[in-house]
């Protein structure tokens, strides 16, 4: 540890040039110094080390046992300093073969990721997508140990001291199967307080949510029948019975056997978010895929 805290940079990389050169003015020519400043480097390697490191001989100079010792990991310890320091190189999707994990629920699976998809494969082929399930209670801890790349949530909610870029403002409408009766127009408020109604509880069991806050405002209730974990139970539930549900309009719009029209009350929407952390805010295979998760919406 002595020898290694009299040494510099600069010391090693003359080392190592020496022990390539085995002569001192061709070394100074290299390292674009003059001999006696390589001459004076030498001595301090030297003293450093304990050891002539570099003796004379009929051609220049020839390294000694120690020297010999110290070629091969200096030169490997040397290349790894430049790896680490050098530039970040640009990130080139043809080529990569970087596997992502994001977290969201299936709301944003549909949403986000599923319109994302066709270009990320097409774009970046070898690379991977993993999707796990979104614990808003695990977020900040997952983005920052790195378990997860992304996550998809609502911006209210969302911890400080995360990166987010709002994606999208989400609205609300009311669907239910095609063929619907009381869905061929706009019902009234009464009618929709009549239906049956399925909500979404990601907390589970919970049989009340934003429309049920509107209805609070106007002294009014709804029937809720059936209370599920996701939104994808939910659409088949709609598709095959005469239950109804507030549902977000980009889930309804591309939803087959589903007819969607306008609630007959103001039901307050959300922005939904892609949220990162610092640690991976600069990384330029990162900032790719937020582009192109953005650029697909």
């Amino acid at each position: 540890m002595n020898n290694f805290n009299r040494l510099d940079l600069n010391l090693l990389i003359t080392l190592d040039t020496l022990l390539a050169e085995r002569n001192v003015t061709r070394a100074a020519g290299r390292l674009n110094l003059s001999q006696p400043s390589v001459s004076v480097q030498l001595a301090k390697l030297r003293e450093a080390f304990d050891d002539p490191l570099l003796v004379p001989a009929q051609r220049g100079m020839r390294p000694t046992a120690r020297a010999d010792e110290l070629r091969e990991p200096l030169r490997e310890a040397l290349e790894s300093l430049g790896r680490a320091v050098a530039p970040t190189r640009p990130f080139d999707p043809a080529e990569a073969t970087t596997t992502w994990r994001v977290a969201a629920a299936d709301y944003a699976e549909l949403a986000i990721l599923l319109p994302a998809l066709a270009g990320l494969r097409a774009a970046a082929p070898h690379t991977r997508l993993a999707v796990v399930e979104a614990v808003p209670s695990r977020m900040a801890r997952q983005l920052e140990s790195g378990e997860v790349d992304l996550f998809f949530h609502t911006s209210v909610g969302a911890p400080r001291g995360l990166h987010a870029r709002v994606l999208f403002h989400e609205r609300y409408v009311l669907a239910g199967r095609a063929g619907h009766p009381r869905l061929k127009r706009r019902p009234t408020l009464a009618q929709f307080c009549a239906l049956e109604h399925v909500v979404v509880s990601l907390a589970g069991g919970g049989f009340a949510g934003p429309t049920d806050e509107a209805l609070a405002e106007k002294g009014l209730t709804r029937r809720v029948a059936l209370s599920v974990p996701h939104f994808l139970f939910m659409m088949s539930v709609l598709a095959s019975t005469d239950m109804v549900a507030m549902l977000p309009e980009r889930l309804a719009r591309g939803a087959a056997g589903l007819r969607m029209v306008e609630a007959p009350l103001e039901v307050p929407g959300y922005e939904m978010a892609m949220l990162w952390h610092e640690r991976r805010h600069r990384d330029p295979a990162h900032k790719w895929l937020r582009e192109q998760i953005v650029a697909s919406l």
